[in-house]
């Protein structure tokens, strides 16, 4: 298997700004500014949660599919003020960004990209037990939308199955 061309300057910036992306939209649900974890996608995206069973046996629905700012805020506002559940926080271990296969060594056309990044998330209850909850791949599209690299596009896609619990807070 040959290694994949070098990457340009270009590129290089773009994944490091689009790891920061990465990182503080996972922050702000570690942080509870779940407020603020819309702020990371463009008007129109599109989030989803689904397995990796799933999606290899291409089934269509996933456990969470939201299309557009709106939906992730309604989201957040069901979150703070309809679901009930068990009080948890999160804490994210998120990877750095890489090229979805195919795109790295593509030019300078960094409209919209497609990146991976590997996360471990634990849950962190109001007890102080901690769990890990999930792992698994965000494959995500960004947008340069005024000069930011906003999420088009997320997949999260979850390595194992089973969830031991309700799925409130975004992953």
């Amino acid at each position: 298997m040959a290694l994949p061309p070098p990457l340009t300057e270009t590129e290089r910036r773009f994944l490091t700004d689009v790891a920061q992306r990465v990182v503080d939209c996972a922050g702000a649900v570690d942080d509870d500014r779940l407020e603020d974890w819309p702020e990371h996608f463009t008007e129109d995206c599109v989030y989803r949660i689904q397995t990796r069973e799933a999606q290899s046996k291409g089934w269509p629905i996933g456990l969470i599919h939201c299309e557009g700012r709106a939906m992730l805020r309604d989201r957040v506002l069901a979150i703070r003020h309809g679901n009930v559940f068990d009080p948890h926080t999160y804490r994210h271990v998120v990877s750095a960004p890489r090229f979805a296969p195919g795109e790295a060594g593509t030019g300078p056309k960094l409209a919209s990209r497609h990146v991976l990044s590997s996360f471990n998330v634990t849950r962190v209850m109001r007890t102080g037990e901690s769990t890990l909850f999930a792992v698994g791949t965000y494959d995500d599209t960004f947008e340069d939308v005024d000069g930011q690299w906003l999420i088009r596009e997320r997949l999260v896609l979850l390595d194992s199955r089973n969830l031991d619990t309700l799925l409130v807070i975004p992953i």
